[in-house]
């Protein structure tokens, strides 16, 4: 990454195949929020992701094969932490994160190690329904009472970590379906890190196809409750969140990846 620091924020934006909106996606993020940095993770994609990321003011690692949103985010991380942030942020490449709101969760980190962007808050117009909105009210009330903080949007991806939660997220962020969103979120409230979230607006995705369709709602309502358990029986991770530091070469998976 040839560019200066501006801040101590990256936003990072995981992105497979997403050529036809990347670039709109950086430029408007950079117009809104400029004093931040923009990392995207291409992850493994096929198209023209990458380049177009690059020209459109975006530094870019490339993932040789795809990871995942799971495995892109923990690189994201190592990424934040060996360059010197102090908190990162993820950010979708479709365009459904409206830029506007990036500075209002991050101020979430004021008071809380992990500040989550949250759908059905009682801001904006988004609606899910049927079977993965059954799944994503279940998900909110149990680990609601694991933060014992009130929680409407356990599975959104728009959430911002200070530098102890980044810590935290290095050693056992998981890579697996689900595993970004709900076991991250668990592993970490576990470990002692404290969450809020703050009301956002999503947009309609600007371009590509949403997975959605009642086949895939039933296998998300049935792979969120078996993620939800799994998370649920971990123990508590032992780790020291105030002094962890980075182990040489456990950056992008023992160095696969040079940043």
């Amino acid at each position: 990454m040839s560019k200066t620091k501006r801040s101590g924020t990256l936003i990072i934006m995981p992105a497979w195949n997403e050529a036809e909106v990347i670039g709109d996606t950086v430029r408007n993020v950079r117009r809104v929020v400029p004093q931040h940095d923009v990392l995207v993770i291409d992850d493994g994609s096929h198209d023209d992701t990458a380049l177009i990321a690059e020209e459109a003011g975006a530094a870019v690692v490339r993932l040789p094969f795809n990871l995942g949103v799971g495995g892109a985010m923990r690189t994201g991380f190592k990424y934040a932490i060996r360059h010197g942030y102090t908190a990162a942020i993820q950010v979708d490449s479709d365009g459904q994160h409206d830029p506007l709101d990036i500075d209002r969760v991050l101020a979430g980190l004021q008071e809380a190690d992990i500040s989550i962007g949250a759908r059905f808050a009682g801001r904006g117009s988004y609606e899910a329904k049927g079977p993965r909105r059954w799944a994503m009210a279940v998900l909110a009330m149990v680990i609601s009472k694991v933060a014992k903080t009130p929680l409407t949007d356990v599975t959104s991806g728009f959430r911002a970590a200070n530098e102890r939660a980044l810590h935290q997220y290095i050693d056992h962020f998981p890579a697996e379906y689900l595993g970004d969103t709900i076991d991250s979120l668990v592993v970490a409230i576990k470990s002692g890190c404290r969450v809020v979230q703050i009301p956002v607006e999503m947009k309609v995705r600007q371009a590509g196809t949403p997975s959605h369709s009642p086949l895939k709602a039933m296998i998300y309502l049935a792979r969120s409750g078996l993620v939800l358990c799994f998370a649920l029986a971990r123990r508590r991770p032992r780790v020291q969140l105030e002094t962890a530091t980075p182990r040489p070469g456990d950056i992008a998976g023992e160095g696969s990846v040079p940043l």
